[in-house]
């Protein structure tokens, strides 16, 4: 598992898994870091979560696997 930068988690995913990526990389319940982020972003005038969500499924580069081989 990659434990430096942000990554979109491969593991824990709903739409793209930028909360799932996030969760894992500080050591967050990623269920709960959804629920305050729907919960911020409902709250915000104009709902601007949603662009921040597309932004940061744009920028953000997927996981990467570690395949390990028996040789």
């Amino acid at each position: 598992m990659q434990t430096k930068g942000l990554y979109r988690s491969d593991s824990q995913h709903m739409i793209a898994g930028v909360m799932g990526g996030i969760a894992e990389r500080f050591g967050w319940n990623a269920n709960l870091l959804r629920i305050v982020f729907v919960l911020v972003s409902i709250s915000s005038a104009g709902f601007p979560g949603i662009l921040v969500y597309l932004v940061l499924w744009l920028v953000m580069p997927k996981q990467k696997r570690v395949e390990l081989y028996n040789s």
